[in-house]
C-alpha cells in the first residue's frame, strides 16, 4: 500500500490518500505535480483506495509539496509516520 501526502499551505498536518500500486500511486503523483506546475487554483480531487469513503478536494495552488511513502504490512512500530519532518527516533 501507498501513501500519498499533500502539504497543504498553512497547514500543519498533510491530507493523505492511499493507493495500492505503485503505478496508481505514481499516477496520482504525477496528477498532482501537474496541478501544482499549472498555477491554477483549480481544484484536484482524489479518493482513497484503502478507505473509499474517504474523499478530498484541495486547490492546486495551496499544495506546497507532495510526496510517496509506501507502507509494509509490518508491525505499526517500525512504520513511518506520515508528514515531510519525520524525525528518525534514536
Amino acid at each position: 500500500m501507498f501513501t500519498i501526502d499533500l502539504s497543504i499551505k498553512n497547514t500543519a498536518f498533510p491530507i493523505s490518500v492511499q493507493r495500492k500500486s505503485t503505478e496508481d500511486a505514481e499516477a496520482v503523483y504525477q496528477l498532482i505535480l501537474a496541478a501544482m506546475r499549472s498555477g491554477n487554483p483549480d481544484l484536484v480531487e482524489l479518493k482513497c483506495e484503502g478507505k473509499t469513503e474517504k474523499k478530498i478536494a484541495v486547490r492546486a495552488s495551496e499544495i506546497s509539496g507532495v510526496q510517496i511513502v509506501q507502507k509494509d504490512g509490518a508491525a505499526v512500530g517500525g512504520a513511518r509516520p506520515p508528514g515531510f519532518f519525520a524525525l528518525a527516533a534514536e
